[in-house]
């Protein structure tokens, strides 16, 4: 019977009286295992406290360091058809080595003479503006001479002028010395009369003092018609210099109207100059890009149009170059929640796609494989795939990169953080908190932490 109740009769089971028990031993495996256990939990328990290199990982791939040193499609300046190929894909080029040449496709540029008919369509227009600069000379002479004779002409005028009013002066002073002499003769004649009654002057005497009243009066009518002749000879002065200065006017006007007619049909000509300059300047450098050049030392590495005769339009790509010199770098893309956590000169590490390596990211000093670099970018607006990128240096204080990487090359990036106990990253990342940030302070080793 079991002793499986608490009633049981059975005092105790006692395993060596019984053969069985002898013949099974005692079961020491449990024991072992358990050591094992708990060996392992102190290991595990102990292996917490290691420490722990937080990172951010990233993938990317490898680029130029610099814009002119990535790969680039040399576009047509100018529509165009090709007509010649001179080089293959994969040749090495030189900077100006040309790489195809196109042909006209536009009507208006067919003319294989362009260029020297429209120069001498600017000799024939530069001749035009010419000949209206020397008539405005000529014209700016016929109004010198016309502002000349007319300060003669009013000169003249107004010493007429002076003579008219001094002749009028002198006539008035005519007039009141005969009026005077009509008064003595009449204040004569009048005691003559007196006398002749008394008997004091002859007939003949009176008769001599009438005559003098009479000349004198003569006189003084001749004095007022000269003077009145002076007005009138002043008067006819003093319109004449008008009217000279409204005739030399007329002419003046007629003459600047002329110049400026003349100077605006030199601006129109010289403007037309200029314009038709600019085409020929334009028709010069249409000419030069008939030859599509290599910008810059690369390779060429896939023409995007093939054949001879095809139509290109402008803008088109034609070839890809990639340049011959070349300093390697990383574009790396972070999520924004990491973003604040990268700093220029931030540590990183690389394991490039084709090489060979063993990766412990919390570990990087016991990597096998990876490589170097510094954080020289980072993009202040968020890229279209949702992510922030990163353009990633060579440390120049690490191992150098292989040399077969070659650019479009995939590689996955550890931005290298703070160093943490294993079980604060465990911590860390079942709450799923970023990696703490940690920036390098200053020269006594002082560091600052931002934990989020």
């Amino acid at each position: 019977m079991l002793d499986l109740s608490p009633g049981s009769r059975v005092e105790g089971l006692k395993p060596e009286r019984f053969t069985s028990f002898k013949h099974i031993g005692v079961a020491r495996a449990s024991e072992a295992f358990s050591k094992l256990l708990i060996v392992v939990g102190v290991l595990m328990l102990l292996g917490m406290f290691l420490p722990w290199t937080q990172n951010i990982r990233a993938r990317g791939v490898v680029t130029g360091l610099s814009p002119d040193q990535r790969p680039q499609t040399i576009h047509a300046i100018i529509p165009g058809r090709i007509e010649e190929w001179f080089v293959q894909e994969g040749q090495r080029v030189d900077k100006g080595d040309t790489i195809l040449r196109l042909s006209e496709v536009k009507p208006e540029y067919f003319d294989p003479q362009l260029l020297d008919r429209t120069q001498d369509q600017i000799t024939a227009k530069e001749l035009t503006a010419k000949s209206y600069d020397e008539k405005v000379r000529s014209l700016d002479a016929q109004i010198d001479a016309l502002n000349s004779g007319m300060r003669i002409k009013l000169q003249q005028a107004r010493n007429k002028i002076v003579q008219a009013g001094l002749q009028v002066q002198s006539d008035s002073i005519r007039v009141v010395a005969a009026k005077t002499e009509v008064k003595v003769a009449e204040d004569q004649y009048a005691r003559g009369e007196k006398q002749f009654e008394g008997g004091l002057v002859s007939k003949v005497e009176l008769e001599k003092r009438q005559v003098a009243v009479q000349r004198a009066t003569a006189n003084l009518i001749d004095a007022q018609n000269d003077l009145l002749d002076a007005r009138n000879e002043l008067l006819n002065a003093e319109l004449e210099l008008d009217g000279i200065r409204n005739d030399y006017r007329d002419k003046l006007s007629k003459a600047e109207s002329e110049k400026f007619a003349s100077l605006s049909e030199m601006y129109t000509t010289e403007a037309e100059v200029s314009k038709m300059q600019v085409d020929l300047a334009n028709y010069t450098v249409r000419a030069g890009n008939y030859y599509v050049t290599a910008p810059q030392d690369g390779f060429i590495t896939k023409a995007v149009v093939t054949g001879v005769g095809e139509t290109v339009k402008e803008g088109n790509p034609l070839v890809s170059v990639m340049p011959s010199r070349l300093d390697l770098a990383v574009e790396l893309y972070v999520r924004p929640m990491d973003m604040p956590l990268i700093t220029q000169g931030q540590h990183v590490r690389f394991m490039f796609d084709g090489w060979p390596s063993i990766v412990f990211s919390g570990w990087p000093g016991a990597s096998y494989g990876t490589f170097g670099g510094q954080v020289v970018a980072i993009d202040n607006f968020i890229s279209p795939n949702g992510k922030y990128r990163l353009l990633i240096a060579p440390d120049p204080d690490d191992d150098p990169w292989p040399d077969a990487l070659r650019v479009g090359g995939g590689a996955i990036g550890f931005a290298l953080m703070k160093d943490v106990p294993i079980w604060y990253e465990l911590w860390r990342q079942v709450n799923g908190f970023p990696p703490d940030l940690y920036m390098e302070g200053d020269m006594d080793g002082s560091a600052v932490k931002k934990e989020k």
